[in-house]
């Protein structure tokens, strides 16, 4: 990577800071948590503002014509700090919207968020079926969704939306289209898998923090008169989960890698599945992990690094299971 390149992934990064507290505090997740709105519309606001939802958009459509390499970066920073604002939605299906969808949602004066996983059909502009697990659809005035290899917009108006609480305490919910009307965008498959890459990154992110909050336990947790870190059965345990943290950050780099370099479309359905499948399963490993680390205190909903493990349980299997994953990258190679 180019220094250029480098300087601007670290300014993204730090743009983060105006909605992750510098302190790592979580009350306002925490606060939000199982109530009547999933996040705070101020907050999006002023993501729309710093231009994130813009990311992935071409300047000459109003956006910021960054890359992928941005993309995941900030996925991942705000991974860290359990944002549930849906800038990892919103930012990959942005640059296939057309307007007028697409400027009101770069101006956060609208949420459309994807529906890509389900069986659509379409009769004349007019799509029928069903989409399972749509986070935060209560909030959403219109959606993406998938039929076959072609995108369609549509707006939450025509649609029902059956919602239940997930484990993080937001919504999740299945879209119901009966007969609803649509407009079909320019958008194609490889939407879902830039939306893939970002939940990978973001499960990155919730890893990341999780075993620096592990780490400052050990530290800190005295038992037999020393740090509890200071035992070497923790450290190898601590060491291993490292390995897997960056092991899964090589992974996102390479597929991230992979689509800004333009390679062909199984080249970059690999990368993702890659990372998907690492991310997956290095968040659950480490979440579960720091739980046991931090021991009887771990398990109590007062302790921060339940709801790290509440995040990853929700995010693992959106875009596709690791085992899913895993399977598709096996068929891809043998292609």
């Amino acid at each position: 990577m180019d220094q250029d390149r480098a300087d601007r992934i670290q300014m993204i990064r730090d743009s983060a800071s105006a909605v992750i507290p510098a302190d790592g505090n979580v009350a306002r997740v925490r606060a939000l948590r199982f109530g009547e709105r999933d996040f705070d519309p101020a907050i999006w606001r002023d993501m729309a503002a710093l231009g994130w939802p813009a990311l992935l958009v071409a300047e000459d459509a109003g956006g910021i014509g960054l890359g992928m390499g941005e993309y995941a970066a900030l996925a991942e920073v705000l991974g860290r700090g359990l944002v549930p604002e849906p800038f990892v939605s919103v930012a990959a299906i942005a640059p296939v919207l057309d307007d007028p969808d697409r400027s009101a949602v770069l101006d956060g004066e609208r949420i459309v968020l994807p529906a890509l996983d389900g069986e659509v059909v379409e009769r004349e502009g007019r799509l029928s079926g069903r989409c399972p697990g749509v986070l935060s659809a209560r909030a959403a005035e219109g959606f993406l969704v998938g039929v076959g290899d072609t995108l369609w917009s549509v707006d939450a108006a025509n649609v029902s939306v059956e919602s239940a609480e997930t484990q993080d305490g937001r919504n999740i919910a299945t879209i119901t289209l009966a007969d609803a009307p649509g407009r079909r965008t320019a958008g194609d498959a490889m939407t879902i898998e830039r939306l893939t890459l970002g939940l990978a990154a973001e499960l990155l992110g919730v890893a990341g923090c999780a075993f620096d909050l592990t780490l400052d336990y050990l530290r800190t947790r005295q038992q037999f008169g020393r740090a509890i870190g200071s035992f070497q059965a923790l450290q190898h345990r601590c060491a291993d989960l490292l390995v897997q943290i960056e092991l899964a950050r090589a992974a996102i780099g390479a597929a991230a890698q992979a689509f800004d370099a333009g390679q062909d479309r199984n080249a970059i359905r690999q990368a993702v599945s890659r990372a998907k499948a690492r991310a997956a399963d290095t968040a659950m490993l480490v979440t579960r992990q720091g739980i046991q680390m931090h021991g009887g205190i771990g398990f109590a909903d007062e302790s921060d690094i339940g709801l790290y493990l509440r995040r990853a349980m929700v995010l693992v299997n959106q875009g596709g299971s690791a085992g899913w994953h895993r399977k598709r990258y096996g068929t891809l190679m043998a292609a």
